[in-house]
C-alpha cells in the first residue's frame, strides 16, 4: 500500500491556532514527515476548549500526524537546533505575526538564500506589506473587514459563517500554494516562497458580491437561509418535521416543482413569477404561496414528490443529524487520552484506506528531535 504522496519530505512547521496548522495536518495526511515547532507552553489553541476527552476540538482536529516540540526560540540553543532542522527540510510554514519570523532570525527570504531548495509558506493576516500589515487578524475580525458578515445572517442584522471559513480558506490556499511549488520544485531544483493572507482568501471567495457592488452599485442583500440571487431557493417548512431546503436553478425546473411538488401548475405562469428575475424580486409573495402549500404538506410527502420531480432537496439538519447522517465517514485517531471517532479525510485515494496518524502530546518528540538534528 501507498505511504503517501508525500512520503519522504520534511515539513518544519512554526504554526498555531487554525491556518498554519490546517495546512501542515494535510501534507501529514498525504505522508510528509511534519515537525510541530511549539512555543513554550505549547500552542494556544491546545487550550481553547476540553471537549475531546479533555483535549481542545481544533487542536485535534489540525494537528494529527505531527511530531512536537517545545522550543525557545530567543535561546541561541533552540534556536540554532530550529536551524539544523530546516537546513534538512523540504518545506517550512509559519504564521507567527509579520516580521516576527525574521526579527528571530528565520525569515523566509534568508532561509531560502541559504538553503535553495526550500520552500517557505508565510500565512498572515492582511499580508507582509501595507497599511493594514500589523493589524491583528483573527477569523471573525477578517469576515467583517472583507464585509463577508455584512453579506451574512438574517435581513435583520448581519452574522458570523458558523466555522472558521476564514482561516479554513487560508491553510487551502497554502496547501495549494505548497503542492504547486513541490512539482514545480522537481523541474527546477529551486524552491520558492509562498505568502497567503487571510484578507486575500476571503477579498477571493467574495467576487461575486464583489462584482454586484462594482457593477451595479448594490451588494446581495441578506436573505436569510435563502440564495440572494435565485428563487426558490431556501428553507420552507413541512406539517409534521423539520424544514425541507429546495433549490430551484431554472424554468424547467420551476415548472417541475409548480406541476409535482406544489401539485398548483398555474403558478409557474404567472407574470411576477415567470422567470427567475421575476421570481427574485417579487421574493416575499413567492414564499408566502410556497409556505402555505409545503407546510400544509407531510414531510416524506414532500421529499417523495421533490424524488419524483428531480427536484433538488435537502433535510435542515442540526449537527446531532450530522452525527448520525448516512453519508458521514470516520476514522480512528490515537490521542495521548485515547481514541477518537474523526471525520474522514474528503481525500479518498484508490490505493490507500483513510488512516489518521496520532496526536502529539506537547513536547513529546523532544528529546528525540534534539538528539536526530543535534549536530554531533
Amino acid at each position: 500500500m501507498s505511504e503517501g504522496a508525500l512520503d519522504g519530505l520534511l515539513v518544519v512547521s512554526i504554526d498555531q491556532a487554525v491556518a498554519a496548522p490546517y495546512v501542515a495536518s494535510r501534507l501529514a495526511d498525504a505522508g510528509a514527515r511534519v515537525i510541530k515547532v511549539e512555543r513554550p507552553g505549547g500552542d494556544f489553541a491546545r487550550d481553547y476548549d476540553t471537549v475531546a476527552n479533555g483535549q481542545a476540538s481544533y487542536f485535534v482536529w489540525l494537528n494529527r500526524g505531527k511530531e512536537s516540540i517545545e522550543l525557545d526560540l530567543k535561546k541561541a540553543d533552540d534556536a540554532a537546533l530550529l536551524h539544523r532542522m530546516i537546513a534538512r527540510a523540504d518545506i517550512f510554514i509559519q504564521n507567527l505575526a509579520p516580521g516576527a519570523a525574521a526579527a528571530l532570525g528565520f525569515g523566509s527570504a534568508e532561509l531560502r538564500e541559504r538553503h535553495p531548495r526550500l520552500i517557505t509558506c508565510d500565512i498572515s493576516g492582511y499580508g507582509e506589506d501595507g497599511p493594514a500589515r500589523d493589524m491583528r487578524a483573527y477569523d471573525l475580525l477578517i469576515q467583517a473587514e472583507t464585509g463577508l458578515a455584512a453579506i451574512t445572517g438574517s435581513p435583520e442584522a448581519p452574522g458570523r459563517v458558523g466555522v472558521s471559513v476564514v482561516d479554513i480558506a487560508a491553510g487551502m490556499h497554502a496547501l495549494v500554494g505548497i503542492l504547486q511549488a513541490v512539482i514545480e520544485r522537481q523541474r527546477t531544483g529551486r524552491g520558492k516562497g509562498i505568502q497567503v493572507s487571510l484578507f486575500d482568501c476571503i477579498a477571493d471567495w467574495m467576487t461575486v458580491p464583489l462584482l454586484f457592488q462594482e457593477h451595479t452599485g448594490t451588494a446581495p442583500k441578506r436573505v436569510g437561509l435563502n440564495h440572494p440571487s435565485i428563487a426558490p431557493y431556501g428553507n420552507y417548512p413541512t406539517a409534521d418535521g423539520p424544514d425541507i431546503v429546495i433549490s430551484i436553478q431554472n424554468e424547467r425546473e420551476w415548472r417541475r416543482l409548480c406541476e409535482t411538488v406544489l401539485d398548483r401548475p398555474r403558478i409557474a405562469d404567472r407574470p411576477e413569477f415567470a422567470r427567475n428575475t421575476d421570481r427574485v424580486a417579487n421574493r416575499p409573495a413567492l414564499d408566502t404561496e410556497l409556505r402555505a402549500i409545503l407546510g400544509a404538506l407531510p414531510r416524506a410527502e414532500i421529499i417523495a414528490r421533490c424524488k419524483a420531480a428531480k427536484i433538488a432537496f435537502a433535510s435542515l439538519n442540526g449537527v446531532a443529524e450530522l452525527s448520525s447522517h448516512s453519508q458521514i465517514r470516520r476514522a480512528a485517531m490515537a490521542t495521548p487520552n485515547g481514541p477518537l471517532a474523526m471525520v474522514a479525510p474528503p481525500i479518498r485515494e484508490s490505493d490507500r484506506e483513510p488512516s489518521l496518524r496520532p496526536l502529539p502530546a506537547l513536547g513529546e518528540h523532544s528529546a528525540a528531535l534534539r538528539k536526530e538534528f543535534s549536530g554531533d
